[in-house]
């Protein structure tokens, strides 16, 4: 069947089209993204404004348009940290189901954390043992490690890259001393979850995903996405130590010169880095590989898995 993930995150909104059946590897027929920024679109309250609300209507629209004209027949549509963490997220999803029929399901942000460790672990095979698993989204930072396919420990973070960026970081190129406290910040509160998770051991395997860290992985030294998924991507811990002074020093315009970095991404790419060398850092990790699959494919998967039980 032709399954479509619908994904209102906090950068983007994306639709993931994708021929799937229970018990195969779903394949990639279709991806339609569009640049929203909810997460930089709440006012002083915490609420999405009627610009941002606006938006996001107009965007869902085009989304299941494009869903229609790839045949489309289940649509799973799903909201991530920016709609859940809105003041006003009841009046945002009715405003949404009004307007398009769209009911988006708000997930929790373990609920992120642990689909994303299902992806990966379906990626990996049983083969990469224990599990730790990364994923720095525009909204939070999201942490799981196990044995399993439904992680032992997961937890979701208020430490996405557009989110500390929008609150962190307004200087072009940014001012050290907001540098140096973003910096501290994320730290203190990366360090207050490493005990729920060393007590299960050291993993076998350290897993990250999402498009900060493959973009950070790219300035590296990682392959480029041209040359397919099966190709391995690791970033190293000593490489990220490395170009976080460089990217501090950089302006955004700069930063969409290096390569694999977008002019959308390039403004909350320090942001990210920073989540990502303190989580490496705190974890005692050196290498991390980087997984094709996360959130959105956890998401199918989980679909698939309920029809083969159903």
């Amino acid at each position: 069947m032709r399954l479509g993930v619908l994904d209102v995150g906090s950068n983007t909104v994306h639709l993931l089209v994708v021929d799937a059946h229970p018990g195969a590897r779903p394949l990639p027929a279709h991806s339609h993204k569009a640049e929203l920024r909810l997460a930089q679109l709440l006012d002083d309250d915490g609420a999405i404004g009627p610009e941002g609300v606006d938006k996001l209507v107009s965007v869902v629209h085009e989304a299941l348009q494009a869903a229609e004209d790839k045949g489309v027949e289940d649509l799973l549509p799903f909201a991530t940290s920016a709609v859940r963490e809105a003041g006003n997220a009841d009046d945002v999803l009715a405003r949404v189901r009004e307007e398009t029929g769209v009911e988006l399901q708000v997930l929790t942000g373990e609920e992120e954390a642990r689909l994303t460790f299902l992806a990966a672990r379906r990626w990996f095979g049983w083969s990469a043992g224990k599990l730790l698993v990364l994923d720095i989204g525009g909204g939070s930072l999201e942490i799981a490690y196990g044995l399993d396919e439904d992680p032992d420990a997961a937890v979701s973070l208020p430490l996405g890259a557009g989110r500390l960026t929008a609150a962190w970081l307004p200087g072009d190129p940014p001012d050290p001393d907001d540098v140096r406290a973003l910096r501290r910040h994320v730290r203190t509160e990366i360090a207050r979850t490493v005990g729920e998770f060393s007590r299960f051991g050291t993993p076998d395997h350290v897993v990250a995903t999402s498009k900060t860290f493959r973009q950070l992985a790219r300035i590296g030294g990682a392959a480029r996405s041209a040359e397919g998924l099966y190709v391995q991507r690791e970033l190293k811990r000593q490489s990220l130590e490395s170009w976080v002074p460089r990217l501090a020093g950089m302006t955004a315009a700069e930063r969409t010169e290096l390569p694999g970095v977008s002019e959308g991404r390039a403004g909350q790419l320090l942001a990210g880095a920073l989540v990502a060398e303190a989580a490496m850092d705190l974890f005692g990790v050196d290498r991390a590989e980087i997984c094709p699959w996360a959130l959105r494919e956890g998401v199918i998967l989980r679909r698939l898995d309920h029809m083969v039980s159903g």
